[in-house]
């Protein structure tokens, strides 16, 4: 048998492991912060796309958030019942459904723009060196992706 630094099959040699129990630890520190917001952790990405463009359609997204309708729609009922977003048809084209931020969803902005740093204290990561590991990772998830196409 060899030494757990040659083992192939050691779980401390594992990337998927380290990329499991790395978002385990981030999101117990996200928690404490979401629950002062009210969110749960999906419900916080959401937010941040809308706060990124109000008015997107549902299916714009869930294909931003790689997910599917039957999960996204409870998650939009809700925040609309928190009275953070409003969901309409869209009047140039009733098959669409437009999510709008209210003023509370707009005003809840202020509240979490102290995440990011909140993190990258905890992270003891610098934000610049947190973008580095964020481009890496998405580099990672799209080989990954085209090699599961692939199969």
């Amino acid at each position: 048998m060899s030494t757990n630094e040659d083992d192939p099959l050691h779980l401390a040699n594992q990337a998927c492991f380290a990329l499991y129990s790395a978002n385990l630890a981030m999101t117990r520190v996200y928690r404490p912060l979401l629950d002062a917001l009210e969110l749960t952790y999906p419900q916080y990405l959401v937010m941040l796309l809308l706060w990124e463009r109000d008015g997107q359609t549902m299916k714009a997204l869930g294909e931003r958030l790689l997910l599917d309708s039957g999960t996204l729609t409870p998650l939009l009922k809700r925040l609309e019942g928190q009275g953070l977003v409003t969901r309409a048809r869209d009047p140039a084209d009733e098959r669409l459904v437009r999510i709008h931020l209210t003023p509370q969803g707009t005003a809840l902005r202020e509240r979490a723009t102290g995440l990011p740093d909140h993190i990258a204290a905890a992270a003891n990561c610098p934000l610049p060196d947190l973008a580095g590991l964020r481009e890496a990772l998405l580099r990672l998830r799209d080989s990954l992706n085209a090699a599961a196409e692939r199969s």
